[in-house]
């Protein structure tokens, strides 16, 4: 069950990055907001990966597939950081001056540097079936989510509650809200990937927020 779900990830995914790209505005391609698509294209990675293990078998190609996962996974995740100013500097409300700019570049070094040495530097994979999928994950378990995505997550909420106090645009908060709920709560079905499923609806509020804010573009 879990591999045909992530096959529809992958797919949905490879569907809202072609929706997303206005080939009207090739402006907004260099901006900050822009970096949604690097994060898009990771998760593509990602669940193609999983989603193609059990056809791959164990082996060195699929556990060196899987550290692409996860350094892809490292150097993406936090350009959300960037993502997420560059949604503020759009709004008519909301005043960002350069420094912000530059801070939000900092942690997002910051969060890259932090997310290897804690979690790559000396990360070994091992060969794990879950409910019929294959993936490789690492031999040391750590409990919770790392810091970075600790320090994500708050930061999508934080411009998710500007955005609907300034611009009375609320779904980048929904969609921040339930990608939240869905990394805390344990439901009662058998799957790995819940979660996944709560990123993808997380990826579609941030793709409309992109389009929102551009909108007068």
């Amino acid at each position: 069950m879990d591999g045909y779900l992530y096959f529809l990830y992958t797919l949905i995914y490879i569907g809202i990055l072609i929706f997303s790209i206005d080939r009207r505005n090739i402006i907004s391609y260099s901006s900050r907001r822009s970096f949604i698509y690097l994060v898009i294209v990771g998760l593509i990675v990602d669940n193609a990966i999983v989603a193609i293990g059990r056809f791959i078998g164990e082996g060195s190609l699929l556990e060196n597939l899987s550290y692409l996962r996860y350094w892809s996974h490292a150097f993406l995740t936090p350009t959300l950081v960037i993502y997420c100013i560059g949604i503020l500097e759009k709004s008519k409300n909301i005043n960002i001056r350069k420094t912000a700019l530059y801070g939000a570049t900092l942690i997002t070094i910051l969060l890259i540097t932090v997310e290897i040495q804690s979690e790559l530097l000396n990360l070994t994979l091992q060969p794990q079936w879950e409910f019929g999928v294959l993936r490789y994950i690492p031999t040391e378990i750590s409990y919770g989510p790392p810091i970075m995505i600790l320090i994500v997550t708050f930061i999508l909420l934080l411009t998710g509650i500007l955005l609907w106090i300034f611009e009375k645009w609320i779904w980048m908060f929904v969609g921040a809200s339930l990608m939240t709920i869905g990394s805390i709560v344990s439901f009662p079905i058998e799957s790995g990937a819940i979660t996944n499923g709560f990123e993808v609806i997380l990826i579609i509020f941030l793709v409309f927020t992109k389009r929102h804010v551009e909108r007068d573009l």
